[in-house]
């Protein structure tokens, strides 16, 4: 048991590397024709980027299947892929893109160093030339940054800013 949570945590960490690398060289690349729905603005509840949550699901249950009489190994790189799934839709979906309006402002510096780094690769509506392209992993800029106004905020909730 203890294996296989290991196995599952350790799938977690590894589908960053795997979800980096395929928005960067899979949907800014071949399939960026599906992708580009969600760099572009729009009204409406799905994009066409939505379909890649059916390929990462479909891997997921084939790895649940065939890993599941008995449970082995395959079974929790399955739960890893499910668990980093519900963080992509937690996190990306309804946190930074605000899909379904739960979440109000953060003044945690991570969550914000995430949602600047999205919005930084966002700026760029084409294929080539955004960067990055992580989840979870955030570049040290980006805590910088989220620092500093987080900072500035909590100064000017205290009045305690002098112009």
């Amino acid at each position: 048991m203890l294996t296989g949570i290991g196995t599952m945590l350790l799938t977690f960490v590894a589908m960053e590397g795997v979800a980096w690398l395929m928005h960067k060289y899979v949907l800014h690349g071949f399939l960026w024709f599906l992708h580009k729905s969600h760099h572009t603005h729009h009204h409406h509840a799905f994009e066409w980027n939505d379909l890649f949550f059916a390929y990462y699901g479909t891997l997921a249950m084939l790895f649940f299947i065939f890993g599941s009489d008995p449970i082995d190994y395959r079974f929790w790189i399955g739960a890893g892929i499910t668990l980093y799934g519900l963080a992509y839709f937690l996190i990306h979906d309804v946190f930074i893109h605000r899909r379904i309006k739960v979440f109000g402002k953060t003044s945690n510096v991570y969550l914000k160093a995430l949602n600047m780094a999205h919005k930084v690769h966002h700026k760029v509506q084409d294929k080539n030339g955004s960067e990055s392209f992580g989840m979870l992993w955030v570049a040290p800029r980006y805590f910088r940054l989220a620092y500093e106004i987080v900072k500035k905020q909590e100064q000017e909730e205290r009045g305690s800013v002098h112009y």
